[in-house]
């Protein structure tokens, strides 16, 4: 018995360290499985702005387009670009590994599973926290990717991004003592320096679409399972109900 209460324990820690990790991204979002006008956004934004570069292979445009209550005919319009992509097919890129390497370090993943992996506050906070840097290779930064070689693909959308340099009269984390002023210099405020086609809210709006819908791909039977769940519980409720009633009924002559 001890055996296994130290083996439960053990297996707990992971669990433990994941959800601590997760607690230093500056933003948060709790995903809504249920708001499909939220998911098919955010499936439009990701074909148009991500999948250029990240493939979804364990999803296919067809169980997207069931779930989500797509239309076939808008999703071979508007969302497959290729003409070797089928409706069935699983949501490739053209993109090889070779090229992905030689042009950006690393092959881009493939991002079915990244809001499992890293959770979508990650995710979130990531799409939100690109800023100005001439001094990468990319001209970009990212707060929770130090150094990333990820270009800001959804700059257009945003718009420039930049730290912004605040004197403040406590020190704070980041913040340097400037001996001529007495003051501590932050620079870790951002602010968008040059607009980009969405206004700061109707962009968090966006992001929020996209990592709601990276969140669906991580799990598709968990949409179906919640529609699922009421009913269950609703039968559960009745049978129990006639299970009492019948088993009174039984033990009425006991009695």
């Amino acid at each position: 018995m001890k055996k296994q209460l130290f083996a439960l324990l053990f297996a707990l820690v992971p669990v433990t360290a994941m959800a601590a990790g997760g607690a230093s991204v500056p933003y948060s979002m709790e995903p809504d499985l249920q708001d499909k006008s939220s998911l098919q956004n955010g499936m439009k934004l990701y074909v148009n702005y991500c999948m250029g570069c990240h493939s979804l292979e364990h999803q296919r445009f067809a169980r997207a387009a069931e779930d989500l209550n797509i239309p076939q005919d808008l999703v071979e319009e508007n969302l497959i670009f290729s003409p070797d992509l089928a409706f069935n097919d699983q949501m490739h890129i053209a993109m090889s590994e070779e090229d992905g390497e030689a042009w950006f370090g690393a092959p881009p993943p493939d991002l079915t599973l990244e809001s499992r992996l890293r959770g979508t506050d990650w995710i979130y906070s990531y799409l939100l926290t690109f800023y100005k840097d001439p001094s990468t290779s990319t001209g970009v930064n990212n707060v929770v990717f130090d150094l990333v070689s990820m270009p800001n693909v959804l700059e257009p959308l945003q718009g420039v991004q930049e730290k912004v340099c605040a004197a403040t009269d406590r020190p704070v984390e980041g913040a340097e003592l400037d001996p001529l002023t007495g003051k501590y210099q932050s620079c870790e405020t951002l602010q968008v320096t040059q607009p980009g086609a969405m206004e700061p809210a109707e962009f968090e709006d966006a992001v929020y679409d996209l990592t709601n819908f990276l969140a669906y791909v991580g799990e598709p039977s968990k949409l179906q399972a919640q529609s699922l769940g009421p009913k269950v519980l609703i039968f559960i409720f009745i049978f129990g109900v006639i299970s009492y009633l019948l088993k009174r009924e039984y033990w009425r002559d006991v009695h």
